[in-house]
């Protein structure tokens, strides 16, 4: 089934140089880059997109992360491209993600006390339906 999902290219790998590299594997995959868009994210709009981690430890050092530099939000498209991409992008954890994957390449633990781990990608078509509307309201 022909999947749309949000990648983020979060601003730890915007700030490396690493948004070509994974646009690049995300295109070699065979996924369609949909919508691309460069930004600082507002507060507001990282607040909606990680609405269910509210009141967790996490939640406040992950917003400021978050909107702490330029990242790259994308809108990808492709069959069964949810799964694909989570696959593609590894295990959350850079330090345990699998060589070959865009974490277990790109990314370590850089003890910031927040997770740096250069991707997001929506976990469900339930959730790349809310965030695309976050992130793309204009897309159709």
């Amino acid at each position: 089934m022909t999947q749309r999902s949000l990648v983020l290219v979060k601003p730890d790998a915007y700030a490396r140089g690493l948004t070509g590299e994974v646009l690049r594997r995300i295109e070699a995959k065979g996924y369609k880059l949909v919508a691309l868009e460069i930004c600082t994210a507002a507060p507001e709009l990282l607040e909606a997109h990680y609405a269910e981690h509210v009141g967790k430890p996490f939640y406040g050092p992950l917003v400021e992360f978050m909107s702490s530099g330029p990242l790259v939000a994308v809108a990808i498209e492709g069959e069964g491209c949810i799964a694909g991409f989570r696959s593609l992008a590894g295990a959350t954890d850079p330090t345990a993600a699998a060589p070959g994957s865009i974490r277990g390449d790109l990314g370590r633990d850089w003890g910031a006390g927040i997770q740096q781990n250069v991707v997001h990608g929506s976990d469900s078509p339930e959730s790349a339906a809310r965030e695309l509307a976050i992130w793309f309201p204009d897309l159709s």
